[in-house]
Order: C-alpha cells, then sequence, then structure tokens
C-alpha cells in the first residue's frame, strides 16, 4: 500500500491522482483508492484539511495530486452583493461550510437551507460541483495561483486568547 505523508509545493512529475469529497479531504488519516485501484494511506499531520490541487508525496518519492470530486451542491447567486452577503450571514450564523466564488456562494445540499436561501431571496441552483469551503477564521489559509504555486498564511484573524462578549445590557461606566 502506497503511504502518502507529506505535502509538497510542487514537483516534477506526478505519478497519479486520488479524486476525493470534501468529507474526505477533511480527514488527516484515511484510506482510498487510486483510480488504478491501488490502495493509499494518507497520514498528515492532525487538522490538514486537503485542498484540490495538493501534492502528496510518499515514503518511496512518488507524488500524487489531489482533485477535488463532484459532489451535490447548491450554488446560490442573488440579484446585489447585499443580498448575497446576507445569505452568508445567515449561513455563517448556522456554520455552515461555504464556499464564496466571484458573486456566488456554494454550500452541500441542505433542503432547509435551500429554503432559508429562497425566503432571503437568493437564487438556488442544483449542481455537482468541486467543494471547496472556506477555512474559518481561525483555520490555516491560504491560496492557489495560476502558475501553480500555493502560499500558506496563518489565521485570518488574530486567536483570542479570552474574548469579551459585549453586549448592549452591559454597562458603559
Amino acid at each position: 500500500m502506497l503511504t502518502l505523508n507529506t505535502k509538497i509545493d510542487r514537483a516534477d512529475s506526478i505519478f497519479a491522482q486520488l479524486v476525493l469529497p470534501y468529507e474526505m479531504r477533511e480527514n488527516s488519516r484515511l484510506r482510498a483508492a487510486l483510480d488504478c485501484g491501488e490502495e493509499v494511506a494518507i497520514f498528515m499531520p492532525r487538522g490538514t484539511v486537503l485542498r484540490h490541487g495538493d501534492l502528496l508525496k510518499s515514503t518511496d518519492g512518488r507524488v500524487v495530486q489531489i482533485i477535488a470530486a463532484h459532489e451535490p451542491t447548491y450554488r446560490v447567486t442573488c440579484q446585489s452583493a447585499q443580498d448575497l452577503l446576507r445569505c452568508a450571514f445567515h449561513l455563517g450564523n448556522r456554520h455552515t461550510q461555504t464556499q464564496v466564488g466571484d458573486a456566488f456562494l456554494r454550500i452541500h445540499q441542505d433542503s432547509v437551507l435551500k429554503q432559508m436561501l429562497e425566503g432571503l431571496g437568493a437564487a438556488v441552483i442544483e449542481e455537482d460541483a468541486p467543494f471547496e469551503p472556506e477555512a474559518g477564521a481561525y483555520g490555516g489559509a491560504g491560496h492557489h495561483h495560476g502558475d501553480g504555486h500555493f502560499h500558506a498564511h496563518g489565521p485570518l484573524a488574530p486567536i483570542p486568547a479570552r474574548q469579551k462578549i459585549h453586549r448592549p445590557s452591559d454597562s458603559h461606566s
């Protein structure tokens, strides 16, 4: 069995591609099969989320490219940017994993969320598409460039040691 345990930035050659849905790409340890049928074991640091295009190197030096599988999703669009922001707010308020695209949002199919979004005036269209949700404010963020380079960054927001929640009823003394 091929063991993949190192993420790399670039490779001279790619041995194979591994197509995985997002749910499996969230697992730092898993077993899967390449298109050719060869089994692979992935052992990455806990919390690692594999993204479309990531390159993983095996213990014997072979490189496998991760491909985001097409999944049943909803593409959410609105008449205005403000309406789309309202939809994003309500999805975030429900801790819904959401992909943010150019003038659209994408989520996994869920009839309750679809009804809510349509109630907010959104157009919700079923589509099979790769799902790449945002990493979250405290997750590791990164982005791909058209030239094949990946740049990783730290958290999108500072991680507070203690967070004070301010309420309107708090005194201002």
